[in-house]
Order: structure tokens, then sequence, then C-alpha cells
């Protein structure tokens, strides 16, 4: 068998709790998963070795490091909200789920596999601006418990959604591709059942709220025209006059660092020479499990962090003066004890260095001033850095949203 380039593994996202369909993730730069499978070993007292394993639940990590190319589209599936949404709040990932998927093809042209990492929550995003020169870019941290690898006859992940009707005990036909049996569980056919009513995700249950002979999705009870239905299956082929990726030619390829505007308080105050920006955005996630299950049975997060570095070359302490709110005073004496807090950072990234057509934005609000860091390089011109933290903000694609 040949072997699997990069440039033939197709990363696409499935928003579970949304009913848009999947799409590619666009311009990424690297794919990481960790597995930790958390199995503990049991002894006992009179034997010289192990008598068994003991399998606990396993942690699943990606981490997805992307270009910025100034497209609200990964974040609007990663929140679970519509692809036509010009905004995103960092606190609407508090209980979204994706699938992420990567369809892959080796070097002769043949379709190898799918590997399915359902159900994955967002635990942190990053945006970084490296220096002066760097492309923007953004990285995300998901959590989750599975990896599942399709191949053979199971090889392609299939994600379809459709409306059953109105009526009592409504049947789907599932013909495109033809469903695959589940191989881990006799008589199965669908790995996930779920219904969308009224904006609200419920997942189905096997055998009471519906049923599947391997030709037909039957959902038990009543349905009403509103109603949306999404499953997932596996198949030896894939959607009829579909590919599972499709290259994106129309936003940017990458947006740079000579394009992007930072703003401390309000647009009036633009932060000059600086030579870096770091954005970390961490959820305290809480997944709770329940006696007689091996599954998460519920998410949330219990708290967010977001963490702003500013780096500068120091020729004034124009930062300083606006963190002590005294800008534009020729103000005589600048003790950080006395730096204001609820401060406001802006960021607005542009499709290119004129600034003319704005692309991408993010705002963080409610700041503070956490930490100062000051440089003296031998040799060299002294470096500044700045520490914020807060708890809210926001992506936006619509510049009066700033």
């Amino acid at each position: 068998m040949a072997l699997i380039h990069s440039s033939y593994f197709r990363p696409k996202v499935n928003p579970v709790k949304s009913d848009e369909n999947p799409t590619e993730i666009d311009r990424l730069q690297d794919f990481t998963g960790t597995i930790t499978l958390n199995r503990e070993k049991i002894r006992e007292i009179g034997r010289d070795g192990i008598v068994d394993w003991r399998k606990f639940t396993p942690e699943v990590t990606l981490t997805l490091r992307q270009l910025e190319y100034g497209s609200l589209e990964f974040y609007n599936q990663l929140a679970n909200k519509s692809l036509s949404s010009t905004k995103v709040e960092f606190k609407e990932f508090k209980t979204s789920m994706v699938d992420i998927a990567g369809y892959k093809t080796d070097d002769d042209g043949n379709f190898v596999s799918t590997i399915w990492y359902p159900k994955f929550r967002v635990s942190g995003i990053s945006l970084a601006i490296g220096d002066p020169d760097a492309l923007v870019e953004r990285t995300f941290t998901l959590v989750g418990e599975d990896e599942i690898t399709l191949q053979n006859d199971n090889k392609y992940l299939i994600f379809k959604k459709t409306n059953p009707g109105t009526g009592q005990d409504q049947t789907i036909s599932i013909s495109d591709p033809t469903v695959v049996a589940d191989p881990d569980n006799s008589g199965a056919y669908l790995f996930r059942v779920g219904r969308i009513r009224s904006g609200t995700y419920t997942e189905l249950t096997h055998g009471t709220d519906w049923s599947c002979d391997g030709t037909d999705l039957t959902i038990n009870g009543q349905s009403y025209s509103s109603d949306v239905i999404k499953y997932v299956y596996s198949a030896s082929s894939y959607i009829s006059g579909e590919e599972p990726f499709t290259e994106n030619d129309s936003d940017a390829a990458g947006l740079t660092a000579d394009s992007c505007s930072i703003y401390l308080v309000d647009t009036n105050n633009y932060v000059y020479k600086l030579q870096s920006v770091g954005i970390d955005v961490t959820f305290d996630r809480f997944d709770v499990k329940e006696i007689g299950n091996d599954d998460v049975v519920a998410r949330g997060v219990r708290d967010r962090n977001i963490s702003i570095t500013l780096g500068r070359v120091l020729d004034q302490w124009t930062i300083e003066e606006i963190l002590r709110g005294v800008a534009g005073l020729d103000f005589g004496k600048i003790d950080p004890r006395k730096f204001e807090s609820n401060l406001t950072l802006i960021i607005k990234i542009y499709t290119s260095s004129t600034k003319s057509s704005f692309a991408i934005g993010y705002k963080f609000t409610d700041l503070a001033p956490t930490g100062l860091d000051a440089g003296v390089p031998l040799n060299d011109y002294l470096t500044r850095g700045v520490t914020l933290q807060c708890e809210d903000g926001a992506i936006t694609t619509d510049e009066n949203q700033l």
C-alpha cells in the first residue's frame, strides 16, 4: 500500500447541535491528536505480576493550527451557530460539540480510510501574531473521548440530515450511499441519530426513539414539519456527485501582521511599536459521568480565562499611559498600582497592508492588567511586555460590531 501524504488528508468539521452541513477546515497548518487510554494496573497481595488492567474512559486531545484568513466559518461551526452569523462570542463554546473527520487518500489515488473524532468540545483558542513579518495564526484545542478509524468496507464516514415529515413513526430511506453495518455492534447500522426541534438538539436513543434495518431509518413517535434529523454512518463509497473535500480558492491564503491594527481602550488609542501579540483563551471544562455508564452524560464549562500578551520595543510609555488613564496628558508619573481595569482591546485584521478592506476582528472586554516585564538585552534595544486578562470576547466579520 502507498503512503498517505498530508496533501491527501482532507479535514472536515460537522456541527453536532446545529443543522448546518459539514464544511472543510481550510488553511490548516498542523493537525495533532493525542490519545491517553487511561488504563490502571490491578494487583493483589500474594501475586508477583498484574492481575488485569482496569479500563477508564480514554481522553483524546486535538490541536489544530490554522492560518487566519478572514473567515468566521470554522468559528461558527465550532460554536454550532449558523454559517451566516457574523459574530461569535467565546461564551458560546460552552456546550457546543463537533465531529472532526480526516478523509485519507494514498499516493496512488486510492481512498484508504476516515479518521473520526466524534463529539469534541473546544478547550482552548489562541491567536498569535509572532512578529511584524508573521502570518497571523489561530490554534484550536479540542477534547473528547474517542478516535475511530473507519476502513475497508466502512471506510467513508457519512453525515446526513433530512426532514422526516409530519406524522407518527416516519421512515427515512438510506440509499446514497448504502449503509454498511457497524462491525463492532451486531445488527447496528447507524453510529448516531439526533433531532433538532425548535433550535434544540436532542440525541435520540436506539431502540426507543429510532430503529434501522440497514435500508430505512424509522423515527418512532410523532414528527413535525420543522424537525431536522441528523444521522451518521459508514459506507464503502461516498455521496453521489460529491467529494469529501472541496478546495477553497476564494478566501485569502493567509493574512499578515502588517494588515493588523491594534487598539487599547477604544479605536482612538492605536498601539505602536508592537512586536508580538499573543491571545490564549482557555475553558475549564466540566464533563460529567454517572454510575452505570462509561460515557460522558453532561458537558459544561466551570470558567474561562483569556490571557493577552503585548510585546513591544520600548521607545515611549504609551501603553502604560493608557493603562494609567493619562494618555495624551503629558503626565509626569506612571505607577502600576494605579492602572485601570475594565479595559478593551480591539484587533482589526484587513485583507492587505493598505487596510482598505476589513476582513475579521477580535474584541476583548473588561480587561485588567496583570503583569509587566522589561528586557535589557546586551547591545540591543530595550523591550517591554504587558499581560492582561479577562473572561469575555468575541470574533466578528462585521467591523461595526467592534
